[in-house]
């Protein structure tokens, strides 16, 4: 039968906060793709606040797929977030294996931590067991701490150089993924995307730095990246419309003056996707 291009999202169901499942499901939908949600956990607001609840949704997910499964639905694209445990991370290879066909997109953003740390929830051994997405996926989007983590890298031996980035992304293609994005890479008031894809020419795309850190980018960047591929987007242009509509979003957002954990206010700029 005829329908809308589909992608599984794999991420947490938050109720304020614009991150996740929250951020990708209109940003996937405003680009007219059918957004369908495996929620690993549910929360009220996202842990950047102090009072949130959260509910794990792991011991529902093998039933949750089963019901997919049978019920006989396919995806052209899937996305993964953030992934709270190892055993979450066993679940989402087996629903790559389940769901994924020859022609299926899969993006992956091996969300672990920042600035040379972990997120508090992380350990070594997560780090170690998110290595086993990186084969499934044909997109990768980490920051550069995440890059040094998947590679075993020290962080702070690490430079921005155009030459130290090639290598660093050739060696991430070579465990699966053809397109490779760093993303994040602050110099200044400006911010950095490096843009890697197997047979073509890299390129270090600028923007400007506007206010600090907000939550929620990561997942407004990778849904947009998403949806353009499917789209029909090449891989850079993809990437360019993530960075110009975040610079939109961040901008208003800071007119707002709203705290960083409220996220990015990107519903003023959706029907522009």
């Amino acid at each position: 039968m005829k329908r809308q291009k589909r992608v599984a999202v794999i991420n947490d169901v938050t109720g304020f906060g614009r991150c996740s499942a929250a951020v990708a499901q209109p940003i996937i939908s405003a680009m007219k793709i059918q957004c369908c949600v495996v929620p690993t956990a549910i929360l009220s607001v996202h842990t950047g606040f102090p009072n949130y609840f959260l509910h794990d949704f792991t011991p529902y997910l093998e039933t949750y797929m089963q019901s997919w499964e049978e019920t006989g639905i396919h995806f052209d694209g899937i996305s993964t977030g953030f992934i709270g445990s190892e055993e979450q991370i066993s679940l989402v290879v087996e629903f790559f294996e389940r769901f994924k066909k020859e022609d299926t997109l899969v993006v992956v953003d091996p969300v672990m931590g920042d600035y040379g740390k972990l997120y508090s929830s992380y350990t070594d051994e997560l780090c170690q067991e998110m290595k086993r997405l990186i084969p499934y996926a044909n997109v990768l989007t980490p920051n550069l701490t995440e890059a040094c983590r998947i590679l075993d890298l020290d962080y702070h031996s690490v430079d921005f150089s155009e030459p130290s980035l090639e290598q660093i992304t050739q060696a991430l293609s070579e465990k699966g993924p053809d397109k490779i994005v760093i993303t994040g890479l602050q110099q200044g008031n400006q911010i950095f995307n490096y843009v890697f894809e197997k047979n073509k020419t890299s390129k270090l795309i600028a923007t400007r730095k506007i206010g600090g850190d907000r939550s929620g980018t990561g997942d407004v960047f990778s849904s947009i990246v998403t949806g353009a591929l499917l789209q029909g987007d090449d891989f850079e242009k993809a990437v360019r419309r993530a960075i110009e509509f975040l610079d939109k979003a961040i901008e208003f957002t800071v007119r707002q003056d709203l705290p960083w954990n409220y996220g990015i206010c990107f519903e003023e700029y959706l029907k522009e996707l």
